[in-house]
């Protein structure tokens, strides 16, 4: 059987990382030839999953159209969050938790799109569905994928489902108190300081194309975010030149509170009224807006910020 590639989207979290790997290995087990891989490093939130569970991370690639003719997405779905030569690939299949956005293929795939809180929770219930059991470290990175994506299930983006999936995948990875482990696994990824300024706004960032205005969103974790801003006008510069290398219009980070769930946004750029609208918040003279609560990219920012944009 012709080998396929099986990664997650640019600037991989630990979700992207270990679904791959996971999704890699669910699929070997049904017969196919696939090899995990990532579009980047791996953060340091995830490889202190990985030096926590023995686990290697999978080989970085820049392209996959030299390798193979077929690969394997998980945990994204539009082009511009993927490979570089997407559009000289077939995908076959396709797991993911996102909106769907963008996306068109040349022939049919199997696709499976749940609205859960993580990649990994729902590779864990097709797992359990084909009946194929889940090596302990592997249980143990699909449990670190949950707890990150989920910020330790107390995320909006939680699901029964999720909370499910972290009790079974605790059990089998050894874990006796996840709540415990998840506090340091997401202490290690906070630690700004240790962190550049190209990291702490690009380092978890996506491009979404919204109303015809290109905008990239970035988002770092802290367990103070004065720790973060003290370091603003670094950060605004490399935002900027970011922004002029790659022609995004606006660049917003969300910089997250792990401990209380509180938000506050740094937005630069053209049409910052619409962030405005979209929060029903002003903008502050230091272009910052604090946003209580709000935690999850994907359910809290994406979307009202898609309705300013493109209503």
């Amino acid at each position: 059987m012709e080998k396929e590639l099986v990664f997650g989207h640019q600037k991989p979290d630990t979700d992207a990382i270990t679904a791959a790997m996971a999704y890699s290995y669910f699929q070997n087990q049904l017969g196919y030839e696939t090899e995990a891989v990532a579009l980047g490093e791996p953060n340091a939130e995830t490889q202190f999953a990985l030096n926590k569970f023995g686990m290697k991370a999978p080989r970085v690639i820049k392209t996959a159209a030299n390798e193979v003719d077929k690969v394997m997405l998980v945990d994204h779905n539009e082009p511009q969050q993927s490979v570089s030569d997407i559009d000289k690939l077939t995908v076959t299949h396709l797991v993911d938790h996102h909106r769907i956005a963008n996306f068109n293929t040349a022939q049919p795939l199997w696709a499976n799109f749940r609205p859960y809180g993580c990649v990994s929770t729902i590779l864990t219930e097709m797992f359990q569905e084909k009946h194929i059991d889940i090596p302990a470290n592997l249980a143990g990175m699909m449990l670190s994928a949950i707890i990150s994506d989920t910020l330790l299930l107390n995320s909006p983006t939680t699901t029964d489902h999720d909370r499910e999936a972290v009790e079974h995948l605790a059990k089998i990875a050894g874990v006796d108190d996840y709540e415990k482990y998840g506090v340091e696994m997401l202490k290690a990824g906070a630690d700004v300081d240790a962190k550049s300024d190209a990291d702490i706004v690009d380092g978890d960032a996506k491009t979404f194309e919204l109303g015809g205005t290109k905008l990239r969103i970035g988002q770092v974790n802290a367990v103070e975010l004065d720790d973060v801003f003290k370091r603003q006008a670094d950060l605004e510069k490399k935002m900027r030149e970011l922004m002029d290398a790659n022609g995004y219009q606006v660049f917003i980070l969300i910089a997250t509170n792990i401990l209380n769930s509180d938000s506050e946004l740094l937005v630069i750029g053209d049409d910052t009224e619409k962030v405005e609208q979209a929060f029903n918040h002003k903008l502050g003279d230091n272009h910052r807006m604090n946003l209580p609560g709000v935690v999850s990219r994907k359910k809290q920012v994406v979307p009202p910020l898609t309705d300013a944009f493109e209503g």
